[in-house]
């Protein structure tokens, strides 16, 4: 049977498709921006009919009413990477939390870890060969696909075709359901004059050539703001957005001198305004790749003069960095920290660099701390981290002993809490 047959013979309505729901399922409901809202609002409908579905999905930007409570004996949630609408729901113990590196996610589908009976995926419409292109998100929701038993694909009119290795053929779908809906966007600025200082702090430890990885983000933003002047940057990230669009539209972000995939900018999933989504579309300096090639620490390093770019909710004065929980309360998730961390401290010429904030809450709480909160979950150790930056400076780590760690990391405190700080380190014997 020609695909087109195949196509038109599969589709339905989004009702039609959820009914081969059954109680006691695991789905993956796509990611990022790319979630099936209609298939989701479908699936919630039948709720009265489901007992024990477990939805599974990274961070995504869409609708997740079936974490509310009434639906608690219907849905659920299995958080690989906790977002805003579900967090409640996990700190509320209705929804649960799977800690798992980035590059790690693909292999609990692959390996049967986490047998997947449907996929819900978003795509785009086909091309004249039968493929469609999973868009704005290719990380984690091609390789769920290919494990799923049963693929259902939403296919959006407005779903951006993106380019690598980010198709699936209509043959490899077991269900198609039309939609035509924008993509979820991101609001754009917004940087504090803290957050443009880290910004500045940061872009000068940047050398021209360099490949980044940031995401999206008051931080990120500022670095990219500061990066006018770079010369022939280049991109191998998670994620990115529209600061980068600007970049490569000035002719700052290049990839010609990129040691792998040269002249290509390289990611697993996006997120922003509909500036970006039409950047991407059918764009060949864009490729979009699943997180266990993009988030390999081995391939990362294949890149020279590796700049990875992390935030952290607290840093101890060890090194040790907090970025996925506050004190026992799981807040997001570990994602691609560590991947980007270990991958460019193993890049020739490459800096690891964790940056955030000197202080929270008005300067009320110091964001250097003495030890991490009770309970708090340490997403990068100390051996692996190698510059931490806030706005009074940046801390160089690496190689570096206790002592020096401490004076270096109470030099880039809040003032107001450098005192408290080496008062402690003193009471401990850190210094």
């Amino acid at each position: 049977m020609r695909w087109p047959d195949v196509y038109r013979e599969t589709m339905t309505s989004a009702a039609n498709a959820v009914e081969r729901v059954k109680s006691g399922n695991r789905i993956y409901l796509g990611g990022g921006a790319g979630v099936p809202q209609t298939l989701v609002d479908a699936l919630v409908a039948r709720s009265a009919e489901l007992r024990d579905v477990e939805l599974v999905h990274i961070l995504h930007f869409g609708n997740a009413s079936y974490v509310q409570p009434e639906y608690a004996a219907s849905f659920r949630h299995n958080a690989i990477f906790i977002g805003n609408n579900v967090r409640s729901a996990v700190q509320a113990g209705r929804a649960d939390f799977t800690p798992v590196f980035l590059s790690e996610i693909p292999r609990l589908f692959q390996r049967q870890i986490l047998p997947l009976d449907f996929a819900f995926v978003q795509v785009s419409p086909p091309d004249e060969h039968g493929f469609c292109s999973f868009g704005v998100e290719v990380g984690c929701t091609k390789p769920a696909a290919a494990a799923a038993s049963v693929v259902i694909a939403e296919v959006n009119r407005q779903m951006p075709r993106s380019l690598g290795d980010s198709f699936i053929h209509v043959r490899d779908i077991d269900v198609f359901v039309e939609a035509d809906y924008a993509i979820p966007e991101a609001p754009q600025g917004g940087a504090s004059p803290v957050h443009k200082r880290i910004g500045e702090l940061v872009a000068e430890m940047i050398p021209d050539g360099a490949t980044l990885q940031m995401g999206i983000g008051s931080i990120p933003d500022a670095v990219l703001a500061n990066l006018h002047s770079h010369k022939n940057l280049g991109i191998h990230t998670e994620l990115f957005s529209d600061g980068v669009v600007q970049l490569v539209e000035e002719g700052i972000i290049t990839g010609a001198e990129k040691t792998l995939h040269p002249g290509k900018l390289v990611a697993g999933f996006l997120f922003g305004s509909k500036r970006l989504y039409d950047f991407i579309e059918d764009n060949p300096f864009v490729e979009m790749h699943p997180t266990d090639y993009v988030n390999d620490p081995f391939v990362i390093a294949r890149n020279e003069r590796m700049v990875s770019i992390n935030s952290a909710i607290e840093v101890d004065l060890t090194g040790q960095v907090a970025a996925d929980s506050i004190g026992p309360a799981f807040y997001s998730g570990v994602g691609g920290q560590l991947d980007f961390i270990r991958g460019a401290a193993r890049s020739k010429e490459g800096k690891p660099i964790i940056a955030l904030p000197a202080s929270t809450k008005g300067g009320t709480i110091s964001r250097i701390v003495s030890t991490l909160k009770a309970g708090a979950g340490v997403t990068t150790t100390r051996n692996d981290v190698h510059y931490v930056a806030t706005e009074f400076g940046v801390a160089e780590l690496y190689g570096k002993s206790v002592r020096q760690r401490v004076q270096a990391l109470i030099a880039i405190a809040d003032p107001a809490f450098r005192e408290e700080l080496t008062r402690y380190a003193k009471e401990v014997h850190y210094l």
